[in-house]
C-alpha cells in the first residue's frame, strides 16, 4: 500500500463558507486555502473546467499551501469534448468562433486554435509544477464519449500533450466498463499507464458507470460523487448534496487501502455545505485506524 491522500473537490463553495466549517476570522481567500491545507493534503480544482486557469492564480495557490500539498486540476471543458461557452475561451481566440454560437466543441475549432488552448492551459500550471505541487490533471469525459478506436487514440493524444504531467481518466459512458468491454478498457489503460478514475456515484442513469475498484498505473484516483436522489437536477447542490454515512465510508476504506498503487488520491465531490470536508475527515480517520 502506498501513500493515500484524501481531500475534497472544493474549498470555496458558497454553501461550505456558509456552513461554519471555516473558523471565525478565516475570511479571505488566502486564509481559507491555508486553513483547508492544514486539514488535508490534496484538493481538486474544478473551476478550471469552466474557465482556464490564470498563471498568477496558480502562483497564489502554490504560495499559500505547505510544501507537501497537492493540487489535482480538472481539465478545461473544451479539452474533454464538452460544450464550451465561447466567452470562456481566451479573449484573443474568441474571434475565431464568432458570436452566433451559444456553445462550441473541440471539433468546431481550427487545429491552430486548439493547439493554443492546450499550450496556454498547461503553461498556466507552471507555478504548481515548479513547486512540486501539481498532482494529476483530471480528464472527465462526457456521456457521448463511447469506447472506440478514435476515442482511445484521443486518450493517447491527451497523455502525449500533457506529458510529463500526469493525467487521470474518468468515463461517463457505460460502454467503456460494460461486462463485455471492461477487461479491454482496463488493459488498454494499464498498457499505456493511464490512471483510471474509480467513481462512486448514483447508478441507473445514462451517465452512470459502476464503481470498479482497480488501479491501472502507479497512481490511483477515487472520486466520490454521492448518491443523491436528485442526480439529474440542474442545481449542482441538489445533484451533489449527499452526506455519506460512517458505514458507507467504512465499506470503502479497505478497498482503497488494497489498491496496488504508489499513491492514491481520494476526492470527495459531494460538495454541499460541509459534507465533503466532514466525510473526508471521517475517511482519513477510518484509514488511519485500519
Amino acid at each position: 500500500m502506498g501513500r493515500i491522500r484524501v481531500g475534497t473537490a472544493s474549498w470555496t463553495d458558497r454553501t461550505l463558507i456558509a456552513s461554519g466549517w471555516y473558523p471565525e476570522g478565516v475570511d479571505s481567500a488566502a486564509e481559507r486555502l491555508s486553513y483547508y491545507a492544514s486539514n488535508f493534503s490534496i484538493v481538486e480544482v474544478d473551476s478550471t473546467y469552466y474557465s482556464p486557469p490564470a498563471e498568477n492564480t496558480a502562483a497564489l495557490w502554490a504560495e499559500r499551501t505547505p510544501d507537501d500539498f497537492t493540487f489535482n486540476i480538472k481539465a478545461f471543458a473544451l479539452l474533454t469534448q464538452h460544450p464550451t461557452r465561447p466567452g470562456s475561451l481566451y479573449k484573443d481566440l474568441r474571434e475565431s468562433v464568432g458570436d452566433e454560437k451559444k456553445n462550441v466543441y473541440l471539433k468546431d475549432l481550427d487545429d491552430a486554435v486548439v493547439d493554443q488552448v492546450w499550450e496556454r492551459f498547461l503553461a498556466a500550471l507552471e507555478p504548481l509544477r515548479a513547486a512540486g505541487k501539481l498532482g494529476a490533471l483530471l480528464f472527465q469525459f462526457p456521456q457521448w464519449f463511447p469506447i472506440g478506436r478514435r476515442n482511445r487514440e484521443y486518450l493517447l493524444q491527451v497523455k502525449e500533450r500533457c506529458a510529463p504531467d500526469r493525467i487521470c481518466v474518468e468515463f461517463r459512458n457505460k460502454t467503456w466498463l460494460s461486462p463485455e468491454n471492461q477487461d479491454e478498457t482496463l488493459q488498454f489503460l494499464t498498457d499505456y499507464q493511464l490512471p483510471y478514475v474509480i467513481v462512486d456515484m448514483p447508478q441507473g442513469h445514462p451517465s452512470s458507470v459502476p464503481p470498479i475498484v482497480v488501479a491501472t498505473s502507479d497512481l490511483a484516483v477515487v472520486r466520490f460523487h454521492g448518491h443523491s436522489e436528485k442526480w439529474t437536477s440542474k442545481d449542482i447542490h441538489e445533484k451533489f448534496g449527499y452526506r455519506y454515512s460512517q458505514e458507507e465510508l467504512a465499506s470503502w476504506a479497505g478497498r482503497i487501502q488494497a489498491l496496488p498503487a504508489k499513491e492514491t488520491h481520494v476526492l470527495m465531490n459531494n460538495c454541499y455545505s460541509d459534507y465533503a470536508q466532514t466525510n473526508a475527515r471521517q475517511l482519513i480517520d477510518l484509514l488511519e485506524k485500519a
